[in-house]
């Protein structure tokens, strides 16, 4: 099953963030809670965890990309 990986919102007036870093590439396993990428926002730096444990298939925002709130930048394959 194919889980999208949004770009969450952090702080109460965050609109948007931009993906300093990716820890995993494309294909390689991700465990849930592991951290997934690191985001940068107007107030802070900021990792982010995984949801769900699979193998992160594809990224849609790259690093040094601007994604919105709720906006997909990974797609997460689970099995099951």
């Amino acid at each position: 099953m194919e889980v999208e990986v949004l770009m969450p919102q952090l702080g109460q007036s965050m609109t948007n963030g931009t993906i300093v870093e990716w820890y995993k590439k494309e294909g390689e396993h991700v465990d849930k809670t592991e951290s997934l990428f690191l985001v940068d926002t107007q107030k802070a730096t900021i990792d982010v965890e995984a949801e769900v444990s699979g193998v992160l298939r594809k990224i849609l925002v790259h690093e040094g990309e601007l994604a919105n709130v709720g906006q997909v930048v990974a797609i997460i394959e689970t099995q099951g």
